[in-house]
């Protein structure tokens, strides 16, 4: 009796402790700086100014969004904060519909802040549906950009955790130019015909850790631009959408390498590619090293296994042309699954600049359609072959 008691006790409480979270020292409430969760009431100003208190404020601080269904404008939350910052969200943040609305390249941003936490459960939903319908990025090289869910611009030492992007009008998240930026047991999700919806992409940044994430969009589920270095992908699921991708490379002057990029244990289902590195012919200089994917399943995919160094979507560029990215150090192992297409395993390197040691090791990839077995096809490339080769190799 005095065990189940003292259980009960400790529950209470624990039960307790939770209630008043929102009223402990160092908890900013955005309710208590006029936030309503009637959904449609504008709660930007309350949570810009909680936001400012906390972060001036020293110690470990929370800005606190509780249960209920908040509608928020564009937003940056910026930084340097005096101490370590957490952003707490429970309940759903609505972006406005129109995406004239938001008057800038993302909904929600946050910027040169140093210890950051976000966490809570809650959602970011972006209400992207009238947007996607808007997009023409198909038809013309100049469209304009529509708004992203969340951004995240120098932002070191930060921690993602246990939050949904949900229908974001372009890229779910960015993040640029960050360092130890983990995101663990995050969802992602947009229908697979929304235009550009890309789940996380990353750019600039070293030290990027994506940890048992699931990724659901129109577009790649990850994408690691330029200047990307020491990024470890793990748990992802990915699917619908384009895969894992690194690049698109090459589109821009003066892009920085990508080196130290490690995809590993991922299950990806039902996508137009697998894991694959992409860079634009006729464009700029660069180079990808050091990039590594193992351990990979795959279901049903198109183009599980990729190299593409003839990227040219909506044939907006010279396809004939060569590209200007130099590709090394590079490795395929244990990826097994079924292809959707009879072309499983595909590597077109540039003619100016071949591929250098790549490697193939332990593929399994079976094709069960009308077009024969599973195959492969090489281009300017010789790769080091080593165990098991379902399809055989170039």
């Amino acid at each position: 009796m005095n065990s189940i008691m003292n259980g009960l006790s400790i529950f209470l409480l624990l039960s307790f402790a939770f209630t008043i979270k929102a009223d402990l020292p160092g908890v900013f409430n955005v309710k208590k700086y006029g936030a309503k969760s009637d959904g449609s009431s504008d709660i930007s100003q309350a949570l810009l100014s909680a936001w400012k208190e906390a972060c001036a404020a020293t110690g470990s601080t929370i800005v606190f969004i509780q249960k209920g269904d908040y509608a928020l404008r564009q937003v940056d939350l910026v930084g340097p904060c005096k101490g370590d910052i957490t952003f707490k969200l429970e309940g759903t943040l609505k972006a406005p519909t129109n995406p004239g609305d938001l008057g800038g390249d993302c909904w929600v941003r946050f910027r040169d802040v140093d210890g950051l936490k976000v966490s809570g459960g809650g959602t970011f939903d972006g209400q992207g549906e009238v947007a996607w319908k808007q997009n023409n990025c198909a038809k013309t090289a100049n469209c304009k950009a529509l708004p992203m869910n969340i951004r995240f611009d120098f932002v070191t030492n930060a921690m993602i955790q246990d939050i949904t992007s949900l229908d974001s009008k372009n890229f779910h998240i960015n993040v640029m130019g960050c360092k130890n930026i983990t995101f663990k047991h995050v969802t992602i999700t947009a229908p697979e015909d929304s235009a550009n919806t890309d789940g996380i992409h990353m750019g600039r940044c070293n030290g990027v850790n994506i940890i048992d994430t699931n990724i659901g969009t129109g577009d790649d589920c990850i994408s690691i631009g330029d200047g990307s270095q020491q990024v470890t992908i793990s748990g992802v699921t990915c699917g619908p959408g384009h895969g894992i991708s690194v690049g698109s490379l090459g589109k821009y002057k003066n892009e920085e390498p990508v080196v130290g990029i490690f995809v590993k244990s991922c299950q990806i289902t039902g996508t137009s590619n697998g894991v694959r590195i992409k860079s634009w012919p006729g464009m700029y200089a660069g180079t990808a090293s050091d990039i590594h994917f193992e351990d990979i399943t795959m279901k049903n995919v198109s183009n599980p296994v990729l190299i593409d160094q003839t990227y040219c979507p909506w044939g907006q560029c010279n396809e004939k042309a060569t590209s200007n990215v130099k590709l090394s150090e590079i490795s395929f192992k244990r990826i097994k699954g079924t292809s959707a297409t009879a072309l499983a395993v595909k590597l077109a390197c540039s003619r100016t600049l071949p591929c250098e040691k790549v490697e193939l090791g332990d593929i399994d990839l079976t094709y069960s359609g009308n077009e024969g077995p599973a195959k492969s096809e090489c281009t300017n490339i010789k790769p080091i072959v080593s165990g098991k080769l379902n399809p055989p190799g170039c």
